[in-house]
């Protein structure tokens, strides 16, 4: 993404600390007052505070008989993408950090516990399986036992808080992508298991002979429906912090996953039992072809992640503005590129400083945003490369 030329009206900055070796008396002697401009709340070069809808006015949108409460919903997004885009950026970077540490304990909580209730209840539900012999509660339980993925997220998890710098120098930040590795090949094994379980139930269409129901097996139904319970609870917490992590965030979709599995497999084993024979083989193709369709996205938006695909419109636009509005001395942003490496994002921005200006100058600028682009949330890593013009090629391109 590019950006063309544009000039920022000057701005109050703050006066530049003396590093080692420096004195101040040198710095006022060489004329130099100010460095690195701090955002001030006031700043607002583009007017965008005039797009700003109050309230009153969205109410009064919002009971438009037509199509209101959409255009509503509308300019409140809007609304919540100028006000990020007026904060400072050093405040959004801690509230990115804030934010952080407040669901720190209870990201935690959630992938240890989520990880322990799995294996328990991948049991359980294996029994419900076997003893019963019900397909759908077959095709339900192939989603649950999945304590295997979850060993993945829970060792990452783990390792990402005593990595060492020296051996990994990003530290544990990329240990999340490990687990983005392991959908492929796991989300091949549930199709594979999956389409079995679709064969086996053509397979009893097929060879059924009479009516006879199945075995209406209590304990198996009992079990499942504790395993249903559980699940719910573990889904509602997660649902709560999903927005905290990305490994959350997976936790929140296998379970939400896993409610649906075992709440039509409860129906349709039951009512095979009950009602007729065929609705359990129906319900086991109907779980497995479900499951093959959400893994196959899944893995799809994975390795979507992992090739580097861009980030969403609004977060490029968000760190564009920011380096734009970053300082006075930035005449221009000459490039941004926000893509995926595994969950988070890599960031790169060129930004254009007067040919004359100081190294030290510079530099202070470039680390000052890097640092407090480093800082947003999702962000793992920011390049920025500075630059006297904009005429030039695109940095970082391979020559093909």
């Amino acid at each position: 993404m590019s950006t063309t030329t544009t000039e920022i009206e000057p701005q109050a900055t703050t006066s530049r600390p003396a590093s080692i070796g420096e004195r101040p008396d040198d710095l006022e002697l060489m004329g130099i007052t100010s460095v690195v401009s701090r955002e001030a709340g006031e700043r607002d070069p583009l007017l965008l505070r005039d797009k700003l809808i109050s309230d009153a006015h969205l109410e009064e949108i919002r009971q438009r008989k037509k199509g209101g409460g959409k255009l509503a919903d509308f300019y409140e997004t809007q609304n919540s993408r100028i006000n990020d885009l007026l904060k400072p950026l050093h405040t959004l970077s801690q509230e990115a950090e804030q934010d952080a540490a407040d669901n720190a304990l209870k990201v935690k909580l959630a992938v240890n516990i989520s990880f322990g209730c799995n294996i328990v209840l991948a049991i359980v539900q294996l029994y419900a399986a076997i003893s019963s012999g019900s397909l759908a509660l077959f095709a339900s339980c192939v989603d649950a036992v999945d304590p295997f993925a979850n060993l993945i997220l829970w060792a990452a998890h783990r390792a990402s808080e005593k990595a060492e710098e020296k051996k990994w120098p990003v530290r544990g930040s990329r240990f999340e992508t490990t687990y983005d590795f392991s959908y492929p090949v796991y989300g091949s094994i549930m199709g594979g298991v999956n389409v079995i379980l679709i064969v086996m139930s053509i397979q009893e269409f097929v060879t059924h002979k009479g009516d006879d129901l199945q075995n209406f097996h209590l304990p198996s139904i009992i079990s499942v429906c504790v395993a249903f319970a559980v699940k719910f609870s573990l889904f509602l917490y997660c649902m709560a912090i999903r927005k905290a992590s990305s490994q959350v965030q997976v936790l929140w979709e296998d379970h939400r996953n896993d409610l649906l599995t075992n709440g039509f497999g409860i129906l349709t084993a039951a009512g095979g039992a009950k009602l007729a024979w065929w609705i359990d083989p129906m319900g086991a193709t109907i779980i497995a072809i479900c499951i093959i369709t959400v893994w196959t996205r899944t893995v799809y938006e994975q390795f979507t992640f992992l090739a580097g695909i861009a980030a969403p419109t609004e977060f490029i636009n968000l760190v564009t503005y920011k380096a734009l509005t970053f300082s006075e001395h930035i005449t221009s942003v000459d490039t941004v590129r926000v893509y995926h490496s595994g969950p988070n994002y890599f960031v790169e921005v060129d930004i254009v400083l007067p040919p004359d200006m100081l190294l030290w100058k510079a530099h202070d600028i470039a680390q000052d945003l890097q640092d407090q682009i480093e800082r947003l949330k999702q962000v793992d890593r920011c390049f920025v490369h500075v630059d006297h013009e904009v005429d030039h090629k695109p940095e970082h391109r391979k020559n093909v």
